[in-house]
């Protein structure tokens, strides 16, 4: 290693030191207690891959991962395909004909949930929501279609389906911002030349706008899918996995089994399960990404 090499090494360290404090060793430690049967207090027990093979019987831990496909869609699929037609919409179309301080206000205002603490998201989403003075079912009766009022959280048939409509409203921010700076390196040219040629705004987003996007389509969808494998905090806020086990994710559910059931190793192999299809899931994107980079 060379002087300056050495150098750089002293910028590296301290994130390298908090890699390994944060998350190398804890993981570490999760895996290996997944092998073991712990109630977080005692002795550990080393069961080896048993707690393993108790998840592969276990209809909870295989239903929370149906619900966390849905909530893949919530967050990810349908965020990421909004916000580029927004994106586009606000960037093509509102900037050009109302001035680009209106599209930026319009982007600020899809933003701002992203910025929104989760626990405040929670209680604001609960009240609208709520099936007795809730403001939702409230304007249902005011305009004629109370009979369509509903306990949404409360019912196991609508609330994940609930909790997917505020998921989708929380994440639309960040794939709207990204999509915006995206679309200010695509020549204009092209959607002028396209213009004159008499191809509507419907053809210029589909011909020029969505092939231009595919570096910042897959990232979004990147970021938007590992965030949805991981949520926690807007299940534990509206739902606590509830009502039954209707909105239970693995997440979820790896918590209840650390803190409320006290089996912390079979919590931890779930825990471990899930960080292992976060992390085969990050490498099959990548190398979807960098197959269509070589192709484009």
């Amino acid at each position: 290693m060379t002087r300056s090499e050495r150098g750089y090494a002293w910028f590296i360290a301290p994130g390298a030191a908090a890699l390994l404090a944060v998350i190398a060793v804890p993981f570490a430690m999760n895996v290996y207690i997944s092998f073991t049967s712990w109630h977080g207090i005692g002795s550990m027990d080393w069961i080896g891959l048993a707690n393993y093979r108790r998840l592969l019987s276990d209809p909870q831990f295989w239903s929370g991962f149906g619900h966390n496909a849905l909530l893949v869609v919530a967050m990810a699929i349908a965020p990421t395909c909004l916000g580029l037609v927004i994106a586009a919409a606000l960037f093509d179309v509102i900037a050009v004909r109302f001035g680009p301080r209106t599209a930026s206000v319009l982007r600020a205002c899809v933003y701002l949930p992203q910025v929104m603490p989760l626990a405040v998201m929670g209680v604001v989403w609960g009240w609208i929501l709520s099936p007795n003075n809730g403001a939702f079912d409230s304007l249902l009766r005011d305009i004629g279609l109370g009979s369509l009022a509903h306990d949404w959280l409360g019912d196991p048939h609508t609330a994940l389906y609930a909790v997917m409509f505020v998921m989708l409203w929380l994440q639309l921010g960040f794939p709207l911002v990204v999509f915006m700076s995206g679309l200010q390196r695509i020549d204009p040219a092209l959607h002028e030349a396209a213009e004159l040629d008499g191809a509507s705004w419907p053809r210029r987003f589909w011909h020029i706008t969505v092939p231009h996007m595919r570096p910042e389509f897959m990232v979004v969808l990147l970021i938007c899918t590992i965030a949805a494998l991981k949520a926690f905090a807007p299940i534990y806020v509206l739902t606590g996995g509830g009502p039954g086990y209707s909105t239970t994710i693995p997440s979820y559910y790896s918590y209840e089994n650390f803190f409320e059931t006290t089996q912390v190793g079979y919590g931890a192999a779930v825990a471990t399960v899930l960080a292992a299809i976060a992390l085969v899931v990050t490498v099959v994107f990548l190398v979807v990404q960098r197959r269509t980079a070589e192709e484009g």
